[in-house]
């Protein structure tokens, strides 16, 4: 199949993109490994509250992803006046949305969480987590903007700076308010909440500065502040709506696969939350080539040279195996290690080891699933990506049902709903990719 990126071209691309999602990663990891040492209860209610607010955020996430296929396709048009309403249109929207689900999340988050979590000690402790944890929406829908913005416009090397900035910052954050250091309270899991929300607001700061200084505004039409204008809106929205849906429930999906955890125990949901983050490095390091895939394929379809495309996503397959393979060898091989980054508790490491073994053979199907999809997104047909991955997520959730639920199984058999997960999305995903009609969609 014909290419037209080198893989020294692809790298360039995504690895500051990795890093970026790697840095944001650890975010959630030094959460965990604070948390770890407190305590059990606050480890595992880390782990509901977490991905409790990651599945609001995924909303955002996924609008973002719209705002970045738009932004990449009037990129390879040479469009560039075109991108600044686009990116300011996007501010305007989230930060409303930010503002509804900030008073909504208040409001409603408390009872939800007792409806749903069986241990009132978990239940407890996540509220408390996520009362404080919703004020990053302000400042987390904001940097997604910013992302969409360099990966579309491919300066992705803006990200890397700004990720070791924001977690520099949660360390810091989360020392200090976790532990009551340097005269502050003790304020344990509300003290990792409010060193987050901290740690993303630090993040928007530098990249106003950054953006101000360093890229040419003009071209870009930045150094203009629109209106609201209803038809840029509308459009974007046209493409993200998919993408917001999409995220929101694939992560209402993975929030309901750790509710039906915590059914198995406090133990069981630790684990969960500890291979969780353990599993993020891979993760990102798959997503960074996954949507370095879906932003070069939408330039390429923008500058009409569509027969690039396919071959485009082979290489992109290949990369990423080329980087995770290592990572899953090394946490094969060396799991005590591993454990070791987020808890001191013996056992708890012992007890996590299989599932960390199941969910690595997962990855062997995670990163084509991942690549293929991200492709289909690329080619601006967010709604057919997200039948597909409801297709995808009716089966996990079925699966998850029986096995968890009603069988009961063990935690580490309860991580191969990510291997069925995989399995069916790389189906839909490579299948469309070969026989569907996205070479005819405009956007």
């Amino acid at each position: 199949m014909k290419t037209k990126y080198t893989y020294r071209q692809i790298w360039t691309i995504a690895y500051p993109i990795l890093i970026s999602l790697v840095m944001e990663q650890l975010i959630g990891m030094t959460d965990t490994a604070f948390l770890g040492r407190v305590g059990e209860i606050e480890l595992g209610a880390s782990a509901i509250a977490g991905v409790y607010y990651l599945a609001i955020f995924m909303m955002a996430f996924g609008f973002s992803i719209g705002a970045q296929i738009l932004i990449a396709r009037r990129n390879g048009e040479g469009n560039y006046k075109a991108i600044g309403p686009i990116f300011y249109q996007g501010v305007y929207f989230l930060l409303v949305v930010a503002a509804v689900l900030f008073t909504l999340s208040h409001l409603f988050s408390p009872h939800i969480l007792k409806s749903i979590v069986a241990s009132p000690h978990v239940c407890d402790a996540a509220s408390k987590f996520i009362e404080w944890r919703v004020y990053g929406f302000f400042f987390s829908f904001i940097m997604v903007m910013f992302r969409a913005f360099f990966v579309g416009t491919t300066q992705t090397k803006t990200l890397t700076l700004n990720s070791v900035i924001m977690v520099l910052s949660n360390v810091v954050f989360n020392y200090i308010l976790v532990f009551g250091k340097f005269g502050f309270p003790q304020l344990g899991i509300a003290g990792a909440a409010i060193g987050s929300s901290l740690a993303e607001m630090i993040s928007v700061i530098f990249f106003i500065i950054y953006t101000w200084k360093r890229v040419d505004c003009k071209k870009y039409a930045l150094n203009i502040l629109p209106g609201f204008r209803s038809k840029i809106l509308k459009r974007m929205l046209n493409v993200s709506v998919w993408t917001m849906i999409q995220n929101f429930v694939s992560l209402s999906t993975w929030f309901m696969f750790f509710l039906f955890v915590e059914h198995l125990g406090e133990r069981s949901l630790a684990i969960a939350n500890i291979i969780r983050n353990v599993s993020g490095i891979p993760f990102m390091i798959t997503m960074a080539f996954a949507a370095t895939c879906g932003s070069l394929i939408s330039n390429l379809i923008g500058a009409g040279e569509k027969e690039y495309v396919l071959g485009t996503i082979r290489q992109h397959v290949r990369i990423a195996f080329l980087f995770v393979i290592p990572v899953l060898a090394l946490f094969c091989l060396f799991p005590h290690l591993v454990m070791s980054i987020y808890t001191d508790m013996p056992d708890l490491k012992e007890a996590s080891i299989p599932s960390l073994w199941v969910l690595c053979s997962a990855y062997l199907l995670l990163i084509p699933a991942n690549v293929y999809f991200q492709a289909v997104s690329g080619t601006g047909n967010t709604r057919t990506a997200l039948g597909l991955e409801l297709s995808a997520l009716v089966i996990y959730v079925v699966y998850c049902i029986y096995f968890i639920l009603y069988l009961r199984v063990d935690i580490a058999f309860c991580w191969t709903t990510e291997i069925v997960y995989a399995t069916f999305m790389l189906f839909f995903s490579y299948w469309y990719m070969k026989k569907g009609n996205w070479q005819k969609k405009v956007i």
